[in-house]
């Protein structure tokens, strides 16, 4: 069966729960616009229902099963949290998850009025949520490496969409970042994929993480990289302050894929303005205010 043989919908959603959680079956039943490897349906006031979709396999829901209601007690934010597993069946044949919702509005749709508390809240955040990890932790297959190992990815990005007149100064931030050391600690928790459409916003700042299907144990500058993709121009100084434990290299790595992070959604706006599968016409915006907060520097 393809991705596009089973169209889901609140039928499909409700006819799951009937069958697998029956107790759910009842509550209101709300698509979430937006998602790509996942659908996500409102269930009620507290819950959301994750549907695996273009993913091609389970691995990244099976990965926020088995790991987020480990990370999610000691997280000063709130994230989603699986309470049911939904398996493959003759009516839906992928896996799917009951999660708390976390309320609020994606950034990507949303914005940050409170720069200072947002820095603060999110360096608290990763603070958190860079502790060791353990030694079955999972590890990440196309992210996480030093900068240095990622240049073809941003060459790409860097063709596609740098306007000419700002191109040398993007190449000299992922040069810089490529000659900076690479990390010697040990390998942390790493969200690995904080981009606007991945956390969400109340009353100007910061208010919950979500989509952790990326999270692996490795460096943390990947998530870094956040002081300069989501918060406000201004508040990257700050927001390193507080996190207080990155040296100058994590630093200079995180500046470099902060770089390449907002060009790809420089990349994904365009694709979105040629109508082109998962392409999304707001984020080339976002990705182009991003840059400019990168080249700002700290």
């Amino acid at each position: 069966m393809t991705d596009t043989d089973t169209e889901i919908t609140a039928g499909l959603v409700r006819g799951l729960l009937q069958e697998q959680h029956p107790d759910l079956a009842g509550l209101a039943i709300r698509e979430v616009v937006g998602g790509w490897g996942n659908q996500m349906w409102r269930l009620g006031d507290e819950l959301a229902v994750r549907m695996q979709r273009m993913d091609p396999t389970p691995e990244l829901q099976l990965k926020e099963r088995r790991w987020l209601p480990v990370l999610a007690p000691r997280l000063p934010l709130p994230v989603p949290t699986p309470v049911r597993f939904g398996e493959p069946s003759e009516r839906f044949p992928k896996h799917w998850t009951v999660m708390t919702w976390v309320p609020g509005e994606p950034l990507d749709h949303g914005s940050i009025s409170r720069g200072d508390h947002a820095a603060d809240t999110l360096a608290g955040f990763l603070r958190a949520l860079h502790v060791e990890a353990p030694a079955d932790a999972p590890i990440a297959k196309d992210r996480g490496a030093h900068p240095r190992n990622c240049t073809d990815g941003f060459e790409s990005c860097l063709r596609s969409v740098a306007p000419d007149d700002i191109a040398a100064d993007v190449r000299a931030v992922w040069d810089d970042a490529v000659a900076a050391d690479a990390w010697e600690g040990p390998p942390v928790w790493v969200h690995g994929d904080l981009h606007p459409a991945n956390v969400v916003v109340r009353d100007g700042t910061l208010a919950g993480i979500v989509d952790f299907g990326d999270m692996f144990a490795g460096d943390p500058a990947w998530d870094l990289a956040a002081a300069w993709v989501l918060l406000p121009a201004g508040t990257a100084s700050r927001f390193f302050d507080m996190y207080a434990q990155a040296d100058e290299a994590a630093i200079r790595r995180a500046r470099g894929l902060a770089a390449m992070k907002s060009l790809f959604l420089m990349l994904m706006g365009q694709n979105g303005d040629r109508g082109l599968p998962g392409g999304k016409p707001h984020w080339g915006p976002a990705g182009r205010a991003a840059l400019d907060r990168v080249l700002k520097g700290v």
